[in-house]
């Protein structure tokens, strides 16, 4: 280290007014970033140096988490490319021995590793850490003092006072965002749970999940899985920017990390790009990558995956103790609404259990004596008309007992029996909805639809027809609805696909009504590469509504 030559002794008494004012400023704000940035504004304009820098001290303390800068346009920056991080050089050393540092060619010192290409010329250099509470929280570095001379002994002396006072701003700064962050996640939790136990749609609860966990933890996206029935976790609900294609897919049992999220583990990955166990090629995409297990009193659930992007800071201790909260207070949440859902499903059940006992003692009792009794009334007629009409009539009401007869079966079916074929499992749907509409949807199929549509398409296909029924049951007040499964269909971008219609002839879709049906409908489909949109239906006037639905196969 060099030794620069002695200043007059009233220098610093000079700038002692400057530096009043500049302590007072530095300790003005309660924003950590903030409180970062002015410290840097002051330190550079109370010594005379073109650029300063603090980088902060990782919770190893091996290397940077954060590095803020002066004096560095953002032009510059954006050609410089990554931050320092402080594992080798000049940096690195300082914070292995946190003592104050003077030079006058840091060029020339052993411990430089040199700047890296697009950076700006440096040769003065002072840097000294900054103490929080008697622990190192990072450096403060000074660079190219104005006038081409060394930092000398009243540079170093200010930015000691004003790495004093720092600390003291740092720490109060810490415990405010420290503050301010559990009652962010408080409030998300709050969020997640009222959304979970309310009478609205699940997938609409699990995407508030996905939402609150990204908007919480600052990330590039927050994904929900949830433990797939052949095992392993499928993805159940992506919050991020852009529509994603991977809604739906199943993360195999045999994955590593699969593994310790279903054993109750947590996984945290500082590089995803560079970690082994990061194969998925979606994953591969992303810098750190939070992975929690929903679990509670010992039953994992799932996951929630909150991802950053490439060269964005790892997450905190902090961060990591409050996502495992978070995620443990949603597993809980999801506890209790399956809880809730099964004490609705049984009343269904036992209201399923009646409806049919009482169609079949009382409804198709009454229509096969009055079936009877006009077959009576047939023979006895001469009047070739009246016969006509009768045997009409008796041929209706037959329909009618096979029709009830089908609808008493698919009542008392257990839904967990889905059969494998996607026909099937339409027409499973169509009886389904035919007791609370009171009249079952006409259907048709168009093409090789249990051959040409995938598992991934046909199972959200089926999700997609039952909102569609669903909404037409609660709200159309429809008397006629039409179901058109077409397995020919053509995609906007040429690819073969399925086309899913379903029309009525009810009160339509009301101006400001609620969407989140039709969100559902379209998140699905947009999730498959594909897509949903709704239109006038068969109604008078253009009365009603017409939803299509449609992906590749």
């Amino acid at each position: 280290m060099s030794t620069p030559q002695g200043t007059p002794p009233n220098a610093l008494t000079v700038r002692l007014p400057q530096l009043l004012e500049a302590m007072r400023s530095v300790g003005s704000g309660l924003e950590l970033r903030s409180t970062l940035e002015r410290i840097c504004e002051t330190a550079a304009e109370l010594t005379g140096a073109r650029y300063a820098a603090i980088g902060v001290v990782d919770e190893d303390g091996d290397g940077l988490a954060d590095f803020v800068f002066r004096g560095t346009g953002e032009e510059t920056a954006r050609r410089i490319g990554r931050l320092p991080d402080g594992h080798r050089g000049l940096l690195g050393a300082l914070i292995r021995d946190p003592e104050p540092v003077r030079l006058t060619d840091l060029t020339a010192d052993p411990r430089s590793c040199g700047l890296p290409e697009h950076h700006p010329p440096m040769r003065t250099f002072l840097g000294l850490p900054i103490r929080v509470q008697g622990e190192v929280f990072g450096n403060l570095y000074l660079t190219d003092k104005r006038g081409g001379g060394p930092f000398g002994d009243d540079d170093l002396d200010t930015a000691r006072v004003l790495a004093t006072e720092a600390g003291i701003a740092v720490g109060n700064a810490r415990l405010y965002e420290a503050a301010q962050q559990r009652e962010r996640w408080i409030d998300g939790s709050v969020a997640v749970t009222t959304a979970l136990l309310s009478d609205g749609d699940a997938d609409d609860a699990l995407q508030v999940v996905a939402e609150q966990a990204r908007r919480l933890s600052r990330s590039t996206a927050g994904i929900v899985l949830l433990t797939a029935e052949e095992g392993g976790l499928e993805i159940a609900a992506v919050a991020a920017d852009t529509p994603s294609d991977a809604l739906g897919r199943v993360v195999p049992p045999d994955n590593e990390i699969v593994a310790e999220l279903l054993d109750g583990q947590a996984v945290f990955v500082e590089d995803a790009g560079t970690d082994p166990r990061m194969a998925d090629s979606l994953a591969r995409g992303y810098g750190p990558i939070m992975m929690v297990p929903l679990q509670s009193y010992g039953r994992v659930l799932g996951g929630l995956v909150t991802p950053r992007a490439r060269g964005e800071r790892p997450f905190t201790r902090t961060e990591r103790a409050l996502a495992v909260q978070f995620a443990s207070q949603a597993a809980l949440a999801l506890m209790m609404a399956e809880t809730q859902r099964d004490r609705e499903r049984l009343a269904v059940y036992q209201d399923r259990d009646r409806i049919a006992r009482d169609l079949h003692d009382l409804v198709i009792q009454r229509l096969f004596t009055t079936g009877m009794t006009l077959e009576s009334a047939q023979r006895r007629s001469v009047v070739p008309e009246v016969r006509d009409g009768v045997g009409t009539a008796v041929g209706e009401l037959d329909t009618t007992i096979q029709e009830i007869r089908a609808a008493i079966f698919a009542i008392q079916q257990d839904p967990a029996e889905a059969p494998a074929g996607l026909r099937t499992r339409v027409l499973r749907e169509i009886n389904m909805a035919a007791v609370p509409l009171g009249f079952r949807p006409s259907h048709r199929f168009v093409g090789p639809v249990d051959t040409a549509v995938g598992e991934l398409t046909g199972k959200n296909l089926v999700a997609a027809l039952r909102e569609a029924l669903s909404n037409a049951f609660r709200h159309a007040g429809a008397s006629r609805i039409a179901v058109v499964v077409d397995a020919t269909a053509t995609l906007p971008d040429g690819r073969p696909g399925v086309r899913l219609t379903v029309v009525d002839d009810g009160v339509g879709i009301p101006e400001g009504g609620r969407r989140s049906g039709l969100n559902n409908l379209r998140r699905r489909a947009e999730s498959l590469g594909g897509g949903s949109w709704h239109g006038p239906g068969t109604g008078e006037g253009g009365g009603g509504t017409t939803i299509v639905w449609q992906a590749p196969h």
